[in-house]
């Protein structure tokens, strides 16, 4: 059982200045015990409740699903959607927002809307009632860049955390990975290093793997691994003037320094020679 704290509720001033923001924060606030809300011409920004304690019942665009501990969900503006708590103590916590670039934004982090996601009891999502408590009985500050900070800090961590049904969460993704990034570290250079190896480390196929990277990272792992080694050939260009493209070409696993080359220019839009030459001092 949760120790449950008083409801409190936050709605803050927004200046014109605000609006103009990238996200601009609007309202917070956390229910003890949840009353039925109906809006049929849905609410004037982003929307995103959780559930703290207890079950309710969230309809919206006419599809009924329930929000237990550990799951919310994030509206856009305008959409039609009602709640009601399905057991007698239904918890909830809220945060809304809006701003100039909040529909980009939102859309690069590819959150889901109007679908609920769940998150783990580990997960920072738990304890955002009480973190937010603390702040706003301080008169902690919101206006302003503060205020765009705290709902972007919000956006990441359901990005992070978040996890629709049947899916795992983008952290629990890169925790599968971690035998790989570390492989990668330390094997960068061996111009054998390649899918089958890497598959292995984990005991998986290499099919799998690839559903893994995409998911975490959008690119295949041979992608990463390429951009891993162009990387640590900038810092090789920069740190040694004496030493030769193809000496650091081999250094970072390729066995062909005209394909280096050719990679180099394709990422990052310049030569090696061009990159040292900019970038030196």
């Amino acid at each position: 059982m949760i120790k449950l704290i008083p409801t409190y509720s936050r709605h803050f001033l927004t200046t014109e200045r605000d609006r103009r923001l990238p996200l601009h924060l609007t309202s917070m606030g956390y229910a003890e015990h949840q009353s039925p809300i109906s809006r049929e011409n849905g609410f004037y920004c982003f929307h995103w409740l959780h559930t703290v304690e207890g079950c309710g019942e969230f309809t919206v665009n006419g599809n009924t699903m329930k929000l237990s501990a550990n799951q919310g969900i994030l509206l856009k503006p305008g959409v039609p959607h009602s709640y009601t708590p399905e057991t007698r103590n239904w918890s909830t916590w809220f945060l809304t927002f809006d701003g100039a670039l909040a529909n980009p934004i939102t859309a690069s982090l590819d959150l889901q809307h109007m679908q609920p996601l769940s998150w783990d009891a580990e997960s920072p999502l738990v304890g955002l009632y009480k973190h937010y408590e603390e702040k706003c009985r301080y008169s902690f500050d919101f206006a302003g860049i503060n205020g765009s900070l705290e709902v972007y800090a919000l956006l990441s961590q359901i990005k992070q955390f978040g996890q629709l049904s049947g899916q795992s969460s983008l952290s629990k993704g890169h925790e599968r990975l971690t035998p790989i990034y570390l492989l990668i570290e330390e094997e960068f250079g061996n111009p054998d290093l390649g899918l089958p190896r890497m598959a292995e480390t984990l005991g998986i196929s290499s099919q799998y793997l690839s559903t893994l990277f995409s998911k975490s990272w959008g690119v295949s792992p041979y992608q990463y691994l390429l951009q891993f080694r162009i990387q640590k050939s900038k810092e090789l260009l920069v740190e040694d003037q004496t030493r030769t493209v193809r000496d650091i070409a081999t250094a970072v696993g390729f066995q062909d320094d005209s394909h280096f080359v050719h990679t180099f220019h394709k990422l990052t839009g310049m030569t090696p020679v061009q990159f040292r030459q900019q970038y030196s001092e």
